[in-house]
């Protein structure tokens, strides 16, 4: 398979303004490459910077240095350099993200938050209606629920709206950031089959399992982000 994502000589550090602009480095020289149909896991201790990369990754930190070459509509684009337009047009076709928390707008139902991403790439509205239902099933969220604002919902119930909502499109790269840290163990074997579907689609999935029984069932290859540690804590 070829190639979807090249990081190369990736580095952060943060300024700490309230703090006499202290600078805190915390990644450095990040070397790695993702093909398609493979899942891999940033593995690390605590503050190794696992979610500063796939933040940097998915455009939410800027990069201190290095390059973030993602494969989009057959060329090649430094996101680390790239103006926030197209930033934004990359995470609508080709970058796809589940982090650990929901945020969208009050009062918008379960059902066309997760259709969302559809209707956005124009899919008609019902079929992706019918596509959010069935994955929001498939991730046992009681249908009572798929009409009403998240906002209330178990954390458990909110992680699975987000991540029905993240697996709903077909972008080429999927980026995972402890997507099933709220899930109970029917939930997570839910979510390890969506992965090794995903994998057999073609897709290129880059996250953060803290759960090893998890990080063992889907991980095709684990880096190790401790080697690209600078010191300090990882935000």
């Amino acid at each position: 398979m070829s190639p979807v994502l090249q990081v190369r000589r990736l580095a952060k550090t943060f300024t700490m303004h309230l703090r006499g602009g202290i600078e805190l480095p915390v990644v450095a020289d990040a070397d790695f490459a993702l093909r398609a149909g493979e899942c891999a896991v940033l593995g690390g201790p605590s503050g190794a910077g696992k979610s500063s990369i796939l933040k940097m990754v998915y455009g939410n930190y800027a990069a201190s240095a290095g390059e973030i070459l993602v494969h989009h509509r057959g060329e090649w684009i430094d996101l680390a350099a790239a103006p926030p337009r197209t930033v934004l047009e990359i995470r609508r076709q080709t970058i796809g993200y589940v982090s650990q928390f929901l945020r969208v707008v009050p009062r918008v139902g379960a059902l066309d938050i997760v259709a969302e991403p559809l209707v956005g790439r124009g899919v008609d509205r019902r079929q992706a209606a019918d596509r959010a239902a069935a994955l929001l099933c498939r991730l046992n969220l009681p249908e009572r629920l798929w009409n009403l604002p998240p906002a209330t919902f178990s954390g458990g119930e909110q992680q699975r709206v987000n991540i029905a909502r993240g697996f709903i499109t077909d972008h080429p790269l999927l980026l995972l950031d402890e997507p099933t840290a709220s899930l109970d163990a029917a939930n997570r074997a839910v979510v390890v089959e969506m992965i090794g579907e995903k994998k057999r689609a073609g897709a290129a999935l880059l996250g953060i399992f803290h759960d090893a029984e998890v990080r063992n069932a889907v991980a095709d290859i684990v880096i190790d982000v401790a080697g690209f540690a600078a010191g300090g804590k990882a935000a």
